[in-house]
């Protein structure tokens, strides 16, 4: 286990221990939206960011979605809709990840595909209130359960390929915490993939002059700057969202 594994490990765990200990599932969410994952596990994983980090982004909507339409609406235990999903997301990375589409055009192209699927549902989504939950699990229990999820993925990160940077490691455990209001986490995934597209964008079109770590330490504030500057369309209430109150 490398060094980066490490580091990954750790820093999943904390981030994932601060979910579970935050009420309001916006803020839940908003710490979700943090790219420490992403950039730990791209450092883990030491290959080039290509299509399958982007097309990642779409795979983990389909886990939120799913969580949220098994247990929300099938009402499956939670555990179950959450292992459910996170398998068929491994299973369905690992199959395109056989493809290696590493090029150009597969990047470009599917950077594209999830520009206009992110932009269709942020305005198809509909702002839903939803209760407040802090876990009451210690944080001697809950720190090794969240570190023994990521060294899972690590051991199958060859097989993952980019989509090992975009699996729900937090998002696993973000799903159990806001297991009653799941609908505020499949909302906010297109936000993410809005704030991650032009990050994505930037390391790929430098890593190779510049190197990965340093790439990615350059697209750390154009991450932040875009959070900041969207800040008021993916947090608050309806009254908070421009997209409801245009609805309204």
């Amino acid at each position: 286990m490398s060094g980066w594994d490490i580091a990954l490990i750790v820093g999943v765990s904390l981030m994932g221990t601060v979910v579970a200990y935050v009420r309001d599932p916006e803020r839940k969410v908003f710490v979700l939206m943090l790219p420490v994952p992403f950039t730990l596990a791209t450092l883990s994983l030491g290959q080039p960011v290509d299509a399958t980090n982007v097309l990642g982004m779409g795979v983990l909507f389909g886990f939120a979605i799913g969580v949220w339409a098994l247990h929300g609406r099938g009402h499956w235990p939670i555990l179950l809709a959450i292992a459910v999903c996170a398998v068929g997301y491994c299973v369905v990375g690992a199959a395109i990840a056989r493809l290696h589409p590493s090029g150009n055009l597969a990047f470009w192209g599917a950077a594209a595909l999830l520009l206009a699927l992110s932009l269709a549902l942020i305005r198809a989504l509909p702002y839903r209130a939803e209760p407040h939950h802090r876990t009451s699990l210690p944080v001697w229990i809950k720190l090794p359960a969240i570190a023994l999820v990521v060294a899972g993925v690590v051991m199958i990160k060859q097989y993952l390929g980019g989509f090992m940077t975009m699996f729900p490691m937090v998002g696993v455990i973000t799903a159990y915490e806001a297991r009653h209001s799941l609908w505020t986490i499949v909302r906010r995934i297109p936000w993410i993939i809005l704030i991650m597209l032009p990050a994505m964008g930037f390391i790929r079109l430098t890593q190779v002059r510049l190197g990965l770590p340093l790439a990615l330490a350059l697209a750390w504030p154009l991450v932040l700057a875009l959070l900041w500057t969207l800040r008021n369309r993916y947090t608050g209430g309806a009254d908070a969202d421009p997209i409801a109150r245009m609805r309204s």
